[in-house]
């Protein structure tokens, strides 16, 4: 960990563009820290900490609001399904919607549909058509995964016990509320470096917004519960443990000095001392259950450690310049190919083929050959977090290059 302008900063290389970002909103908040697996954000970069007594960011939440990963142990062994993976694994990628709609037949519904904040996204001028239904939008979509970087996925441990870990986040609930507070603060700019909005907690839109991100979280794990239920029905077993943690949140935390702040974390995983987390790897790599440490390490990152291995190549450099109608690779006047992928699928199925994971969907944009290495990551995390077990993975889901989904990330 280094200390840059005030900054408690992990990782290496550090990434540059990062790095100005997080200096650049230092200025509005009373502390700020950035986590080993940061990459270049909107705003706020990706592993981003922000903490503040009085003002709340939806920029430092981020468009998925309450995205995060839920890990379920359960009472089987590996031995007893790793034969029957693929079955497993066309089960599941049948039953799990990753797309828009839930097209599997088993119905949803939860107590948060009943509450009082759905009265409150109305929405003021043009932004009422924007919000108009938005509670039957979601209720269709609650138990959808998506795509992206989203996943579910089936692991032995280092005992052989199986666990089922998924991460996604508030789908597109979370994406229209965070699109309509930064629009309604004031945000119009496509500028990745713009200054992040800053709301008063007591000002009207900063208390909406507060009820908004709860019901918001409250979504997204309603949805990480119903997913993981599923699949270790699927399973046919039962659970045992459960680590669940969102890492695109905003909470009221206490600080070291007695004060109370609003901790904003964006791609960070809030991590205090006895605390489990669930961290994802690539889809050929372990992932890990962590609990946090006690130290001043700890307390400079505000108790936060990563949310997943982060990336080291954007989506477009991995798939190449290609055309979003026909899906195929965009060529110059010349015939020859405007930006070539730098993965293709025989390397990614070469490395799931070598860990020996049945794979069901995903694209290129989503290989391990795009990600840091996780334990790398968290030795850059200090003393500040201890793995507890390792999650190897047997079976791993997500969308496949066909599906369309704009709340992917």
């Amino acid at each position: 960990m280094k200390i840059i302008e005030g900054i408690a900063v992990c990782g290496s290389p550090i990434d540059e563009n990062a790095l100005k970002q997080i200096v650049n909103c230092r200025r509005f908040v009373e502390g700020a820290a950035l986590n080993a697996d940061h990459h270049y954000g909107y705003s706020i970069p990706i592993g981003g900490v922000l903490w503040s007594q009085e003002l709340i960011s939806p920029s430092a939440v981020g468009f998925d609001i309450g995205c995060g990963n839920k890990a379920v142990r359960t009472d089987l062994n590996a031995s007893d399904i790793r034969d029957n993976m693929p079955q497993i694994m066309d089960d599941v990628a049948s039953k799990i919607s990753f797309g828009m709609g839930r097209s599997a037949n088993w119905d949803i519904d939860h107590p948060l549909f009943d509450s009082e904040t759905w009265y409150l996204i109305r929405g003021y001028g043009h932004h009422d058509d924007a919000l108009k239904g938005l509670r039957d939008k979601a209720r269709a979509q609650l138990g959808t995964v998506g795509s992206g970087n989203h996943y579910v996925d089936i692991f032995a441990d280092e005992e052989d016990r199986v666990w089922v870990g998924v991460h996604f986040g508030s789908r597109g609930l979370g994406h229209k509320l965070a699109t309509y507070f930064l629009e309604a603060s004031g945000m119009h700019s496509n500028n990745m470096d713009s200054d992040p909005v800053m709301l008063h907690q007591r000002s009207d839109l900063g208390e909406q917004y507060i009820k908004c991100m709860n019901l918001a979280g409250e979504y997204a794990y309603a949805g990480r519960d119903a997913v993981c239920t599923k699949v270790v029905e699927i399973l046919g077993a039962n659970m045992v443990q459960e680590v669940h943690n969102h890492h695109n949140f905003a909470w009221r935390e206490k600080a070291k000095d007695g004060y109370d702040y609003w901790v904003m974390r964006k791609g960070a995983t809030p991590c205090y001392p006895g605390q489990q987390s669930f961290v994802g790897a690539t889809m050929a790599e372990p992932s890990y259950i962590i609990e946090g440490v006690e130290g001043v390490e700890s307390a400079d990152l505000f108790y936060s450690t990563v949310h997943g291995a982060g990336r080291v190549m954007s989506r477009g450099a991995a798939t190449g310049h290609v055309n979003r109608k026909t899906g195929e690779l965009t060529l110059n006047e010349d015939g020859t190919v405007k930006r070539a992928p730098r993965v293709t699928r025989e390397m990614m199925d070469e490395k799931v083929a070598a860990a020996k994971v049945e794979l069901r969907g995903a694209n290129v944009d989503e290989a391990p050959q795009c990600y840091k290495r996780l334990p790398e990551v968290l030795a850059e995390q200090g003393k500040t977090v201890k793995v507890l077990h390792t999650l190897t993975p047997m079976g791993v889901a997500m969308a496949g290059k066909d599906i369309f989904d704009p709340y992917k990330d």
